[in-house]
């Protein structure tokens, strides 16, 4: 009896793999969110300060102060234009600036009579990421050249602490090497939900659903035969874009175990394969899938901390998302390929993530019943 169930799970697996292979838009969107789209994340979002406009009032026009409007290079920021001070509310008013710093009169003579003269920095804070970001590299960039000065004039500029940073798992602080990991990890989400729901939508909508119910099947094997072979799908589609994307075209170095994270992976697959058609049970259309994908797909990537650290969320929204496998998902994804976590450290998060899945397939199954009852 066992080994029948298995086979008719096995046979419509099959089936559904061979109406994926079929649906040429799928296929496409598989190849697509596994290729171009982490190559283009990687490469064409970034949240450093790059080609910044900075304007100049230099009232001191002293050797310091020309020093320090060199210092201000490409690629982050374009060459400091000189400006009076009647130009600066109407260049950062008009987006000409991003940045205008005003060095005052008799700064030098001042800093190296032991004063702490000021010097005045106008952020256009549109932007707020480059804002702020921008805001630290001026910081970092004016402390380092003064100090450099002062030491050549024999002053060197106590400091009460002095930070030495060491960078780990990445040390040229190179954003695609997240950028491109993380944009796998939210792919995976996305598909599996949206290639399990559009399975129950295409087998209404095709009305070879009446067909399956009039089988000696039980809605588990039904179930059961749409969430096996998407699953293999995307796990195979992230073990290759991990190969040959992330590794190779990208360069990115991996430090954890790749089998482990496809074991992961594999785990976290069954409660999205689940999700999907729990909501794929609620959509009439495709349309009405996109919606829903919109609504609730969205959001639950949003808050699982791919895009923004958990700690940096509100406390109520910290404590819904431990209700969220995605959140599990992308810890243990970030401890194995960014840190190289062991089992040994991630097997809460496995376990998380297993149960969750459980209670979803439960959802699911209760609501495929309904639905098709």
């Amino acid at each position: 009896m066992i080994w029948e169930r298995l086979s008719n799970i096995f046979w419509l697996g099959w089936k559904e793999l061979w109406s994926l292979r079929r649906d040429p838009v799928l296929v496409f969107l598989i190849v697509y969110a596994f290729s171009l789209a982490v190559y283009s994340r990687a490469t064409g979002i970034t949240h450093e300060v790059h080609n910044a406009q900075i304007g100049v009032v230099d009232e001191d026009r002293s050797q310091l102060s020309g020093r320090l409007i060199e210092a201000f290079l490409p690629p982050h920021f374009q060459k400091p234009e000189l400006i009076g001070t009647k130009e600066i509310d109407p260049g950062m008013d008009s987006a000409r600036f991003t940045f205008v710093l005003v060095i005052p009169n008799e700064f030098e003579a001042d800093l190296l009579a032991g004063h702490q003269p000021t010097i005045q920095v106008n952020i256009d804070a549109t932007a707020v990421m480059q804002a702020g970001i921008g805001a630290n590299y001026i910081r970092n960039i004016l402390t380092d050249e003064i100090r450099r000065f002062t030491g050549d004039r024999g002053r060197a500029v106590t400091e009460p602490v002095r930070l030495k940073a060491r960078v780990a798992f990445n040390p040229n602080l190179n954003p695609r090497w997240f950028a491109s990991i993380l944009t796998v990890i939210d792919m995976v989400t996305i598909l599996t939900i949206v290639l399990t729901a559009a399975a129950i939508i295409r087998e209404r909508e095709h009305g070879t659903m009446g067909h399956l119910l009039v089988m000696p099947l039980t809605p588990l094997e039904i179930m059961a035969a749409k969430i096996w072979p998407n699953a293999v799908v995307i796990l195979i589609a992230v073990g290759i874009s991990l190969k040959v994307m992330v590794q190779g075209f990208l360069a990115v170095p991996i430090a954890g175990s790749i089998g482990l994270f496809l074991i992961g992976s594999a785990i976290y697959l069954f409660f999205a394969a689940s999700m999907g058609i729990f909501i794929g049970t609620f959509a009439r259309s495709m349309p009405q899938l996109g919606l829903l994908v919109i609504l609730i797909v969205l959001p639950m990537n949003i808050l699982s901390g791919s895009m923004t650290p958990i700690e940096s969320q509100p406390e109520i929204l910290q404590q819904i998302t431990l209700l969220f496998a995605s959140r599990h998902y992308v810890s243990f994804a970030q401890a194995i390929l960014f840190r190289g976590a062991g089992f040994d450290i991630v097997w809460p998060s496995f376990a998380a993530v297993a149960a969750l899945g459980a209670v979803f397939l439960l959802a699911a199954l209760i609501r495929f019943r309904a639905s098709v009852s």
